[in-house]
């Protein structure tokens, strides 16, 4: 089993962890609705994608 000669610095360990943060989320504005919605997604309030309805609203 491999064992470390060495301890970890705190400094060596977060340099390794500097990639490990999460993206931000991308959002644009429904061209329908105005409401925040994922790019190359269905909007949730309106159903609209790409200029046309593609899932029947609730209202």
């Amino acid at each position: 089993m491999a064992v470390p000669k060495k301890k970890t610095s705190k400094s060596r360990r977060n340099m390794r962890r500097a990639h490990h943060a999460l993206p931000s989320v991308t959002v644009i504005e429904c061209s329908n609705c105005g409401e925040q919605k994922r790019p190359h997604h269905v909007c949730k309030a309106c159903g609209h994608y790409d200029g046309r309805e593609v899932v029947a609203s609730k209202a």
